[in-house]
Protein backbone atom coordinates (compact mmCIF):
# COMPACT_ATOMS: atom_id res chain seq x y z
CA UNK A 1 0.00 0.00 0.00
CA UNK A 2 1.21 3.41 -0.65
CA UNK A 3 0.80 7.09 1.00
CA UNK A 4 -1.37 8.91 -0.23
CA UNK A 5 -1.32 12.74 0.35
CA UNK A 6 -4.12 15.61 -0.33
CA UNK A 7 -3.17 16.09 -4.32
CA UNK A 8 -3.17 12.37 -4.65
CA UNK A 9 -7.07 12.15 -2.63
CA UNK A 10 -8.33 14.94 -5.14
CA UNK A 11 -6.63 13.45 -8.02
CA UNK A 12 -8.57 10.44 -7.32
CA UNK A 13 -11.36 12.46 -6.50
CA UNK A 14 -11.73 14.10 -9.75
CA UNK A 15 -10.98 10.95 -12.20
CA UNK A 16 -13.76 8.87 -10.23
CA UNK A 17 -16.29 11.81 -11.46
CA UNK A 18 -14.92 11.90 -15.19
CA UNK A 19 -12.03 9.52 -16.40
CA UNK A 20 -11.49 11.13 -19.67
CA UNK A 21 -9.75 14.30 -18.07
CA UNK A 22 -6.44 15.22 -19.26
CA UNK A 23 -3.16 15.41 -17.41
CA UNK A 24 -3.12 18.64 -18.38
CA UNK A 25 -7.05 19.58 -17.27
CA UNK A 26 -6.28 17.89 -14.19
CA UNK A 27 -2.95 19.47 -13.51
CA UNK A 28 -4.51 22.86 -14.14
CA UNK A 29 -7.30 21.89 -10.88
CA UNK A 30 -4.57 20.55 -8.86
CA UNK A 31 -2.47 23.28 -9.44
CA UNK A 32 0.51 20.64 -10.72
CA UNK A 33 2.53 20.30 -14.56
CA UNK A 34 0.86 18.04 -17.02
CA UNK A 35 3.81 16.16 -16.19
CA UNK A 36 3.57 15.77 -12.75
CA UNK A 37 0.08 15.15 -13.02
CA UNK A 38 0.52 12.17 -15.41
CA UNK A 39 3.18 10.58 -13.30
CA UNK A 40 0.95 10.82 -10.55
CA UNK A 41 -1.76 9.14 -12.36
CA UNK A 42 1.55 6.29 -13.82
CA UNK A 43 2.35 5.81 -9.94
CA UNK A 44 -1.40 5.64 -8.70
CA UNK A 45 -1.70 2.63 -11.56
CA UNK A 46 1.73 0.63 -10.84
CA UNK A 47 0.24 0.63 -7.18
CA UNK A 48 -3.34 -1.09 -8.69
CA UNK A 49 -5.15 1.84 -7.06
CA UNK A 50 -6.50 2.94 -10.44
CA UNK A 51 -7.62 0.34 -12.79
CA UNK A 52 -8.87 1.06 -16.24
CA UNK A 53 -11.62 3.33 -17.30
CA UNK A 54 -15.01 2.66 -17.67
CA UNK A 55 -17.77 3.95 -19.83
CA UNK A 56 -21.21 3.86 -17.68
CA UNK A 57 -23.97 3.38 -20.61
CA UNK A 58 -27.90 4.41 -20.27
CA UNK A 59 -29.23 1.15 -19.74
CA UNK A 60 -32.90 2.93 -20.35
CA UNK A 61 -32.00 4.48 -23.39
CA UNK A 62 -30.78 1.27 -24.77
CA UNK A 63 -33.74 -0.38 -23.88
CA UNK A 64 -33.28 -1.79 -20.95
CA UNK A 65 -35.53 -0.26 -18.57
CA UNK A 66 -35.49 -3.50 -15.38
CA UNK A 67 -33.01 -4.43 -13.13
CA UNK A 68 -32.81 -7.05 -11.22
CA UNK A 69 -30.54 -8.19 -8.46
CA UNK A 70 -30.97 -12.14 -8.07
CA UNK A 71 -28.94 -14.27 -4.84
CA UNK A 72 -28.87 -17.82 -6.46
CA UNK A 73 -28.63 -20.99 -4.35
CA UNK A 74 -26.66 -23.89 -6.06
CA UNK A 75 -28.61 -26.54 -5.74
CA UNK A 76 -25.78 -29.51 -5.43
CA UNK A 77 -22.34 -28.00 -4.87
CA UNK A 78 -20.70 -31.52 -4.49
CA UNK A 79 -22.01 -32.32 -8.33
CA UNK A 80 -21.35 -28.49 -10.06
CA UNK A 81 -17.77 -26.77 -10.63
CA UNK A 82 -17.94 -23.14 -9.24
CA UNK A 83 -15.79 -22.45 -12.71
CA UNK A 84 -19.01 -24.25 -14.61
CA UNK A 85 -21.49 -21.84 -13.33
CA UNK A 86 -19.53 -19.23 -13.32
CA UNK A 87 -18.70 -19.68 -16.59
CA UNK A 88 -22.00 -20.50 -18.16
CA UNK A 89 -23.71 -17.63 -16.34
CA UNK A 90 -21.00 -14.86 -17.33
CA UNK A 91 -21.84 -16.20 -20.90
CA UNK A 92 -25.88 -14.76 -20.27
CA UNK A 93 -25.58 -11.38 -21.96
CA UNK A 94 -28.27 -10.01 -19.94
CA UNK A 95 -26.04 -10.51 -16.82
CA UNK A 96 -23.88 -7.54 -16.23
CA UNK A 97 -22.28 -8.70 -12.98
CA UNK A 98 -21.79 -12.54 -11.16
CA UNK A 99 -20.39 -12.05 -7.40
CA UNK A 100 -19.41 -14.92 -5.89
CA UNK A 101 -20.67 -14.02 -2.09
CA UNK A 102 -21.06 -15.44 1.35
CA UNK A 103 -23.99 -15.96 3.31
CA UNK A 104 -27.95 -17.06 2.54
CA UNK A 105 -26.58 -17.06 -1.28
CA UNK A 106 -23.87 -18.57 -2.96
CA UNK A 107 -24.04 -15.92 -5.94
CA UNK A 108 -25.51 -12.60 -6.53
CA UNK A 109 -26.43 -11.13 -9.84
CA UNK A 110 -26.84 -8.46 -11.62
CA UNK A 111 -29.51 -8.64 -14.30
CA UNK A 112 -30.68 -6.44 -16.86
CA UNK A 113 -34.14 -6.69 -18.94
CA UNK A 114 -36.19 -4.72 -21.01
CA UNK A 115 -39.30 -5.45 -19.22
CA UNK A 116 -40.76 -7.98 -16.53
CA UNK A 117 -41.54 -10.43 -19.20
CA UNK A 118 -38.34 -10.14 -20.60
CA UNK A 119 -36.91 -10.85 -17.09
CA UNK A 120 -39.09 -13.67 -16.78
CA UNK A 121 -38.11 -14.84 -20.06
CA UNK A 122 -33.89 -14.79 -19.37
CA UNK A 123 -34.69 -16.05 -15.37
CA UNK A 124 -36.49 -19.33 -17.19
CA UNK A 125 -34.89 -20.16 -20.28
CA UNK A 126 -31.44 -18.91 -19.49
CA UNK A 127 -30.53 -18.70 -15.72
CA UNK A 128 -32.59 -21.35 -14.13
CA UNK A 129 -31.33 -23.64 -16.77
CA UNK A 130 -27.69 -23.44 -15.85
CA UNK A 131 -25.86 -26.46 -14.75
CA UNK A 132 -26.12 -26.45 -10.54
CA UNK A 133 -28.96 -23.57 -10.59
CA UNK A 134 -30.91 -23.89 -7.10
CA UNK A 135 -33.42 -21.53 -5.53
CA UNK A 136 -33.41 -17.55 -6.67
CA UNK A 137 -34.41 -14.66 -4.50
CA UNK A 138 -35.27 -11.60 -6.88
CA UNK A 139 -35.13 -8.03 -5.90
CA UNK A 140 -36.14 -5.84 -8.58
CA UNK A 141 -34.16 -2.17 -8.26
CA UNK A 142 -36.49 0.76 -8.07
CA UNK A 143 -33.74 3.67 -7.65
CA UNK A 144 -30.07 3.46 -7.60
CA UNK A 145 -27.90 6.66 -5.96
CA UNK A 146 -24.01 6.62 -5.97
CA UNK A 147 -22.97 7.35 -2.64
CA UNK A 148 -19.48 8.65 -2.14
CA UNK A 149 -16.99 6.17 -1.51
CA UNK A 150 -13.80 6.12 1.47
CA UNK A 151 -12.12 8.80 -0.90
CA UNK A 152 -14.97 11.12 -1.20
CA UNK A 153 -15.82 9.96 -4.79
Amino acid sequence: MIALDEIDRKLIQSLARDATQSAGALGRYLGLSQPATWRRIKRLESAGILRGKRLRLNREVLGFGVTVFLGVKLATKGHVSLDDFERAVSAIPEVQTVEHVLGLYDYRLRVVARDLADFERVLRRRIMTLPGAGAVEANVLLSEERLRGPLGS
